[in-house]
């Protein structure tokens, strides 16, 4: 099954969600709650002052929950994710689906939308995909953004310079004054990561998730704009975003952790709402460890593929939670070479304009425990030969240092990997050998 509710009926059985009886205030405590157990347990809010909605957080909180979503293990995410998005499966478009056992006006007031830190302007949806296709109705395209209530019917969107942007100045350009949309809210992780996946220039995101779901993605047309949506999602806004209008969005707490700057962007109307009749909302904190694994771990698809075109034998890739998902990557590799560890970091680079810090390792180490990456750092890098500094390149306006404007900066890979002209017993470190009858003995201990 694609929809929510069966994911969270699978984490449940595995101990994996925690489920919230006291009422709890869309304004700064639930966000609390999410940020105590971010990078845990998702949590299942039962009650929400003033709503009769249930609501959900942290549902891709965790590297495992995600794979567990997709049915993978680890090590054949990157080709599974790279077959999806080179073969996708054209989704069905049935008449009728369990978003629609409500259809009414739209009115963001009856939706528990969350306020979530001190400074913000007003409550975000920050988990809607966003559907919009050309004004020919040629190029689809689904994508993560967030929004900012304004009033009761309007929101205002961030939309950054990629498929979305494109589809706008298409439509400016062809005299058009608004441009359909519909944002869906409550949703299977294989469809939130598919969301977020770098896909070329029309490719519907939602037939990458179709194939990664093995064809069981159906989407409704809305009733109210030209727009699709999951058959399946929990609650679905029905909009048009203004191509005549703008104001300004933001601040907005981003991947790291800090206030964004105020930006003029699209302001977006509700003019339809349609949802299960029992719907839950779907929360996702911003800066917290879901909203890093679904910016980062798309990215990290595009640094295996081009690593891989350097070295063959790359162990693992990992955007790191600790670089907020996006500006720190770590890649595990066996060397062939010297050499191969700078290529492999200029790889990188360019596979993620983005990226501020870039670090490779052997590949005895796992790029996802930071505390082996950093030991490989202490015993295996040195300063002097293993830095590259590459100053005045773009890096992410979501790095602080640098120039918002511009948005240049430094770029700075870490070669870690052990010298292959040494002996290869100085860099490992020392084991025990422990016997079969031993290890039973203090897994039972151990738990």
């Amino acid at each position: 099954m694609s929809d929510l509710r069966t994911f969270l009926n699978q984490i449940e059985e595995r101990n994996d969600l925690v489920r919230i009886k006291e009422p709890l205030n869309t304004k700064f405590e639930i966000a609390a709650a999410l940020q105590r157990f971010d990078a845990g347990k998702a949590l299942l809010f039962e009650k929400v002052d003033g709503y009769d909605v249930k609501m959900v957080g942290g549902v891709c909180g965790t590297r495992d929950r995600i794979l567990l979503g997709l049915g993978i293990e680890a090590k054949d995410l990157y080709p599974r994710l790279q077959q999806a998005i080179k073969t996708p499966t054209r989704c069905e478009v049935v008449k009728k689906g369990p978003v629609m056992e409500v259809i009414e006006e739209g009115d963001l007031t009856k939706i528990p939308i969350l306020t979530h830190f001190n400074g913000d302007p007003g409550p975000f949806i920050t988990s809607g995909i966003l559907y919009a296709k050309s004004h020919d109705g040629k190029v689809e395209n689904v994508s993560f953004h967030r929004f900012m209530v304004l009033d009761p019917k309007r929101m205002t969107i961030r939309i950054v310079p990629r498929h979305l942007h494109r589809l706008t100045q298409l439509a400016r350009q062809a005299g058009v004054k608004t441009l359909d949309c519909c944002i869906s809210i409550g949703l299977h992780p294989a469809v939130l990561l598919s969301a977020s996946l770098p896909v070329g220039w029309g490719t519907c995101e939602y037939d990458v998730a179709n194939n990664l779901l093995g064809g069981s993605l159906k989407l409704v047309k809305c009733p109210h704009v030209d727009a699709l949506a999951p058959a399946n999602t929990e609650l679905v806004l029905e909009c048009r975003i203004r191509l005549d209008e703008d104001v300004d969005e933001g601040p907005f707490v981003d991947l790291s952790g800090t206030f964004d700057v105020k930006r003029k962007q699209p302001v977006v109307e509700i003019v339809g709402v349609m949802h299960r009749r029992d719907y839950i909302y779907q929360a996702l904190l911003p800066a917290g460890s879901e909203h890093m694994l679904l910016m980062g771990m798309p990215p990290e698809v595009r640094i295996w593929e081009y690593c891989m075109n350097i070295v063959p034998t790359v162990k693992g890739v990992n955007m790191t939670l600790g670089g907020n998902g996006w500006l720190h990557c770590v890649v595990s590799f066996d060397k062939v070479r010297e050499g191969d560890p700078k290529n492999v970091i200029m790889a990188m680079f360019a596979a993620h304009p983005s990226l501020k810090h870039a670090v490779v390792v052997d590949g005895d180490i796992d790029p996802t425990n930071m505390q082996e990456v950093e030991w490989a750092i202490a015993t295996r890098f040195k300063g002097d030969e293993d830095l590259l500094v590459v100053p005045g390149v773009r890096v992410s306006s979501l790095d602080p240092t640098a120039d918002q404007q511009t948005e240049l900066g430094c770029k700075v890979g870490f070669d870690a990997t052990r010298p292959l002209g040494k002996p290869k017993e100085k860099f490992m470190k020392a084991e025990i050998n422990v016997p079969d009858r031993v290890k039973k003995i203090l897994d039972r201990y151990s738990g």
